[in-house]
């Protein structure tokens, strides 16, 4: 079940089947799509100290989206992000994650995302799975996603809306640096969530 569906615990595994919502006709949406990034959110939150979250994003990203409404399983998408844009609204701390302790952007300016799966899961949830490279190293990224809509704004362009979601280890593509507490545990939690709100504009 997608993190964005919603589950009746009164309902019997029968009625939880028949009440399964169908997926949903998006075939007029069908077409090549370019991501809006004044529009557009791809952040994180890290646990810090072991007692609190720490949010970020990037600010300086592009990326392409191709949606198939008859057939999601032929949707893809590609994203590039700049690591040096990283903003968690402390100089300090943004340079620190650009260093060489954990992205080393002068050797590594970019993070990439290439979809190789795509899929519905009724509704209006769906599931990408793609090749995350970071730091050279490339591992598979699956993002749980909630279509939000689609509409046509005052400049005439048809925007389609997605929500994501997905957490990784970040040790998996080699970022382990940290620092032991006192009080035991460590500075900066191996698992990071990742949160997508993406608003994408149908090309011409």
């Amino acid at each position: 079940m997608s993190i964005f569906g919603r589950k009746n615990t009164d309902e019997t595994p029968e009625t939880a089947a028949a009440s399964a919502p169908a997926a949903a006709d998006l075939s007029a949406l069908t077409g090549d799509y370019t991501i809006d990034p004044a529009h557009s959110t791809i952040g994180f939150v890290a646990r810090h100290a072991m007692v609190t979250n720490v949010k970020g994003s990037f600010l300086d990203f592009t990326g392409t989206l191709h949606l198939d409404g008859g057939n999601p399983a032929n949707s893809t998408a590609v994203i590039d992000v700049k690591m040096d844009s990283i903003n968690t609204g402390n100089a300090d701390r943004d340079g620190h994650l650009k260093s060489s302790d954990f992205f080393k952007t002068d050797e590594f300016p970019t993070m990439t995302f290439r979809s190789t799966k795509a899929e519905s899961l009724g509704g209006d949830d769906y599931r990408i799975t793609g090749d995350l490279s970071v730091l050279g190293v490339t591992k598979p990224l699956t993002i749980d996603l909630e279509f939000n809509g689609a509409a046509k704004d005052p400049f005439g362009n048809e925007r389609v809306g997605f929500e994501g979601k997905a957490e990784i280890l970040r040790s998996e593509w080699g970022l382990t640096w940290n620092a032991a507490l006192e009080t035991g545990g460590v500075l900066v939690s191996d698992k990071i969530k990742l949160n997508f709100d993406i608003s994408a504009i149908r090309n011409a």
